[in-house]
């Protein structure tokens, strides 16, 4: 069993840069894959980015692609989200998701994935 726990949320203004992190307890193997989505009101959960926890590599949505960078440090069984040139658009909930057996595939669908942070509010205003 995993748990993930969010910080970094908040309040920006348009063009300005956010870090979102997501520390996992309990034991992360290297066949997991970590992920961020992001929810608006009334919407499906959309997703932003994964990242395989034993390679690092990478995966975005193209809506973020060039802006936003994930990252992972295994040491300290956290993921980042660092989010760059904020657009209002990008105000929603963002929620860390961890799938146990993705590392390979780094999947974009919610279902997919198993264990789910509590969700951090995003706000950019312009």
């Amino acid at each position: 069993q995993v748990q993930l726990v969010q910080s970094g949320g908040g309040l920006v203004q348009a063009g300005d840069s956010l870090r979102l992190s997501c520390a996992a307890s309990g034991h992360v193997l290297s066949t997991y894959a970590m992920g961020w989505f992001r929810q608006a009101p009334g919407k499906e959960r959309e997703f932003v980015a994964a990242i395989s926890w034993s390679s690092g590599s990478t995966n975005y949505a193209d809506s973020v692609k060039g802006r936003f960078t994930m990252s992972r440090d295994n040491a300290r069984n956290t993921v980042y989200l660092q989010m760059n040139s904020q657009k209002p658009e990008d105000t929603v909930v963002y929620y860390c998701a961890g799938d146990p057996m993705g590392n390979l595939v780094l999947p974009v669908t919610s279902i997919s994935y198993d264990y789910w942070g509590q969700g951090t509010q995003v706000t950019v205003s312009s």
